[in-house]
Formats: C-alpha cells, structure tokens, sequence
C-alpha cells in the first residue's frame, strides 16, 4: 500500500476534507458495484471488472467504477447503481456489461430487463429509492452504503469522515460525550440493549492506570450477517466511533475482535487500520491533539461463546474462550484485570452520525425505549433476503411484506425467529408487533444482534427448537454445569419428540429444565439457550402435542412422523417431482396426475419441495 501524507494537525486534517470534497462532482457519472458476500458469490467482481474495461474501451475514463460494501438486496445480486440519478440494475451478469456503458452511461437509455419488477404488482422500478425493498428503509449505520469505496479512507473522508472524531478532540470534554451518548438514547445493538451512555460512564469512572476498549466482531448467529456487512463496507465508520469512545472512557488501546470466518470483514479492517495509521489518525498524539491511541486487530476462532464478553476477553489475553462470573463486570475489571468497555460493531458505527448530527435528531428516530435504527439481517422463507435497516418502531409485519416482499411461493407466515439461537419465535398473530428491545422481550423474543429468521406454514416449530438446541449443545464451552447437561438434555427430548418418541410429560419436563438452565447458568449462552424451547411451547404447543399424542408433524418436516402422496386435483404432470427424486419413486404420464410408491420413498422431501403447484403433502 502506498503510504499516505501523514496529518499532524487538525488543520492538515481540514485541507485535506477541503480538497476531496471539493475534487467530487455532484453530476459526475459514478458506477457503483456491490462487492459483498451475496453478490460476490455471483460473479460481482467479475462484472465489476469488465465495466472498468467497457468504459476504458467507449473512452470514457471520466466514468469510475466503484466496488462498495454491501448494497442490501442480496436476493438480487450482482447489483449495479448508476450514480447520481440512482438507476437501480438487478442480477447483472458479464452479458450485461456492455449494454450498461453504452446505453445507460452513454446513451442515457434504460434496459428493462434489468430493472426489479415486484413479483406481486408486477410494477417495475428504475431508481433504487423507488424499489419497495429500499423505500422504507431509514438508513443511519448504512447511510453510505453503494456510494463510497470501503477501500479508500479518502472516500469515507469525502463524507465528512472522522469530522467527527476532531469535534469531540478539539471541542468537547470527555464527559460532554458520554454525556451525549446518554442523551441519544442509544442502546447496545450486540443483544442486551444497555444504555452505551451509562457503560461508557462506568468505565470512566473506574479506577485504573490503563484502560481498554473492544470491539465484539465476533458474530456467529446462523443467518445473522449485519456485522460482517458492516465491516467491510464501514469500516472506518467502527474505527471512528473507537476512536471517539476512547477519548470519552479515556482508553489508549482496543481491540478489534473478529472471527476468522470473515475473511472480508478482516481484509477490509487491516486496510483501514494500515490506512488510518499513515494519515496520523491512529497512534500517537493524533492530529497534534494531544490524545494518543491504538488499535489492533485479533482474530476469534469461531466460537459461539466468545460472543459473551468475558469469554471474548478471555479469548484476547490468549486463554480458552470461557466466561467467568459477574461481578466484577468488565468495565471495573476486563482485560488483563484493566477496566475495560465492550460494545459490537453496529454499536461503535452509530457513535460518529449520532456526534455529527446531535443527541436530539438521533432521539428523535425510534420509539420511548428503542432509539435510532435498526440493522437486520433478513432471511428465510421471504422473497426478498438481505440486509435492511430500519427505525426502531417498525412491525414485523412491515418488515416482513412491505420490505422482504411476503412469504415465498404464495404461502402463509407462521413465525419469525428474531435474536439467533437465543432469540424466541413470533408467531403471525404477532405480527404487528413494533421492533423494540423491550416490546419484543414481551412476546417471548429479543432484539439480539439482528438476525431476523422467516418462517413458512411448512415449518415445523418444535424442529426449529431442537435445531436452536443442537446449535447451542455444539457451542457451549462446558464449564458450568447447568448449562452443559441441561441444554443437552432439552436437545435429546427435542430429538426424541421429532423421532416419533415424545412422552406425555415432555412438555412439563422442558418448561422446568429451560427455567433451571435460564437462571443458574454462568453466562448469557445458557441463561437465553432455552429461549427457543420456551417461545415455541408458548405460543405452539399444539406443534407438540401433536408430536407426542397423535404422532403427526403439521408442519410436515420430522420424517418418523410424516407420509408423502401426491394429490391427482392438484397434480399437473409437469415431472418435477419424478425427475428430482432419487428412489424413482414417482411415476406417471406427462401432463398426467403422478402417484407415489411409498415403499420406495425414503421421506427426503425434494418432491416436497420442488412441486411448483403444493400437489406434494404431507399426512
């Protein structure tokens, strides 16, 4: 990497802001590539480089091509935006490349077929705002999502970039910032949803000659991607908010802690650490200010647990990944027995818009509690996955069909599974429920990081309790007992329920296991571990009624307990399902209702699945 000018002073530092605001033109034509993870995995980089070679080719070098982070519509990707006016393409591939230089940049057309179309509506959309996925999205952490480089620290700059961090170094007093940070009412977005304000004053206040601040990274939910998404389209945005929280806890060191299974979120934060340390906005007396600290980045192996903050720190000293008991809690006694501040990624990212724009405009987003957005990561049985960010106060209901565009295939909303593997499930009857820390608490759910999990009428509940439970087995670290035998031992009736050898007292015995293992556990893993369990029987206990009693699974997933037909009123003879299965055990004429040899059947379910007309059921 070619070393920058360093800054050594907050003048410098203004020049510079001048100059590459001023370097930037409005109206100028700009190529905006999404270079995530759902869009890289279909050829994104590929597409990106072939349109900086198609606009080299027509003579247009005046036209950049940018590879950001994450544009959100993940279900849609590879996705391309043509800035200024926003003209929004869809699944772009390299056949598409030249038609966009020539007829869009060039020629100012626009090619309708790679326009989104509603599904439902059958409406087509040219400009991204416009897109129903995008139009009720109230972007904060990803305010610059599509627009900057997350390569170039120029870019993030450009926007008003660590502007932040400098009005906090050369105007503010430490406690005038955590005075703020209370005052917006922001809570931490890593699950607990503690007041930021309130920790951040804690650790100030703690006695100590060094303290140190954390960045929890270490994002393992299934389906949960906002963090990862987040570092490596924002990563200077997390940089900035250290920064500013370090100043305010009066910290000279933190910690960046990353799993290893983000091998982009990490690239993207090694460069904008190497970065920041050449422009002089990291390391010692930063901007002639006077205010020295550092950052370094330190990879977690992919446990579960490290997400839980003592099992991180005990992870960062170099230790097994294990909690420990509470008191004394990190701000008085973290890292190596130093107070210590943890908060996550999104957490960190909020920091430097809520300085910029004041307590009072960040207060004013959000509901009495629950102030600001939210970042979700949106996936499941929904038509439109990706990552969305939201006002606190939205409902479910929103989320799920004015956003995610309603269930898959015309079916029906059974649930949705919010705060990963600890959370609870919803059910549609609560559908209309406001996004809200404490609102979804209530229902028997949590915020958590931000997973958002859609579930179908083909869902089967108590499964997804038991796959939670398998998932939480695997990932506890073992050392307290209630927590390693008694998630187990909810897992191993969970798989007995699904086999077909549930008990009539399965159910009592569950709901007195998951209330033994939620308040005796050591550590936030097992004291929410039973939250699937709980939140299934509550709002679905007939699910396991009907599991243990009449030995029927109406979700049609646990195979001990299902047979697959065909019905010939609905069967169309399209050959889907006989081509798919691999018993042969379908057969019929074209265009001709198809039977079911259930002796061959081996209940794999890709009939099931794969029928476009629901002539496949289950009984």
């Amino acid at each position: 990497m070619t070393t920058l000018t360093r800054l050594d002073t907050v003048e410098a530092f203004g020049e510079l802001r001048e100059f590459l605001r001023l370097r930037q033109d409005p109206r100028q034509t700009v190529i905006s590539v999404c270079g995530f993870t759902g869009c890289k995995v279909n050829g994104s980089d590929a597409v990106a480089e072939a349109l900086k070679e198609e606009v080299r080719k027509q003579g247009r070098d005046d036209v950049p091509v940018k590879v950001t982070g994450c544009h959100g519509f993940c279900e849609k990707g590879p996705l391309v935006v043509i800035l200024p006016q926003g003209i929004f393409y869809q699944k772009v591939g390299l056949k598409d490349v030249e038609a966009i230089v020539e007829k869009t940049v060039i020629g100012g057309e626009i090619i309708p077929s790679l326009l989104y179309t509603d599904p439902r509506t059958k409406e087509q959309y040219k400009l991204e705002s416009e897109v129903p996925f995008y139009a009720k999205q109230e972007r904060v952490v990803c305010r610059h999502s599509g627009k900057i480089d997350a390569a170039r620290i120029e870019d993030y700059i450009a926007v008003g970039g660590y502007s932040s961090m400098v009005k906090v170094l050369t105007e503010m007093a430490p406690e005038e910032v955590i005075d703020e940070m209370k005052r917006s009412g922001l809570r931490g977005r890593g699950g607990a949803g503690f007041p930021t304000g309130k920790k951040w004053e804690f650790c100030r206040m703690a006695e100590g000659d060094e303290k140190f601040i954390v960045c929890n990274g270490d994002e393992g939910d299934p389906g949960a991607f906002m963090d990862g998404s987040i570092m490596d389209g924002h990563p200077h945005a997390v940089l900035e908010g250290m920064l500013i929280g370090a100043y305010a806890i009066g910290a000279t060191h933190g910690y960046l802690y990353v799993r290893t299974e983000y091998p982009l979120a990490i690239r993207s934060l090694t460069r904008a650490l190497e970065q920041a340390h050449d422009y002089g906005l990291l390391g010692e007396n930063i901007l002639g200010t006077g205010f020295s600290f550092d950052l370094e980045l330190t990879r977690g192996a992919g446990a579960f647990v490290c997400g839980e903050e003592t099992a991180l720190m005990a992870s960062i000293e170099g230790n097994i990944g294990s909690p420990r008991q509470r008191p004394p809690f990190p701000a008085v006694s973290g890292l190596w027995g130093k107070p210590t501040n943890i908060n996550n990624v999104e957490t960190w990212a909020n920091v430097p818009v809520i300085i910029d724009r004041g307590a009072e405009w960040f207060a004013s987003i959000g509901t009495e509690g629950s102030k600001g957005t939210k970042v979700f990561s949106l996936v499941g049985k929904v038509n439109n996955t990706g990552l969305v960010e939201v006002p606190m106060g939205m409902t479910l209901r929103e989320i799920v069909y004015d956003i995610g565009g309603g269930i898959q295939k015309g079916r029906k909303l059974k649930a949705v599974q919010t705060g990963g593997p600890s959370g609870g499930c919803i059910p549609e009857s609560l559908m209309d429920l406001r996004v809200d820390f404490d609102e979804l608490v209530k229902a028997g759910g949590m915020m958590g990081s931000g997973g958002l999990i859609v579930m179908d009428e083909r869902t089967c509940m108590v499964d997804v309790a038991r796959y939670f439970l398998e998932f939480l087995t695997d990932e506890s670290c073992g050392k307290c007992n209630p927590c390693r035998e008694g998630v187990q031992q909810m897992h191993n009736i969970l798989e007995r329920i699904c086999a077909g050898e549930g008990k009539d007292d399965d159910i009592d015995i569950l709901l007195e296991l998951a209330e033994y293992v939620k308040d005796s556990s050591l550590c936030a893993l097992g004291g929410t571990a039973p939250n699937p369990v709980l939140s299934t029987i509550k709002h679905f206990r007939d699910e396991y009624e009907a599991h243990i009693r009449d030995h029927k699974c109406p979700g049609g997933v646990c195979k001990a307990l299902i047979q697959y037909g065909i019905n010939a009123d609905a069967c169309k003879g399209c050959e889907r399902c006989a081509k798919e299965c691999p018993q042969d055990a379908i057969t019929g004429e074209k265009k001709q209702p198809h039977t079911l040899d259930r002796e061959k059947c081996i209940k794999c379910g890709v009939c099931f699945e794969t029928c476009p007309f629901d002539a496949v059921y289950t009984e």
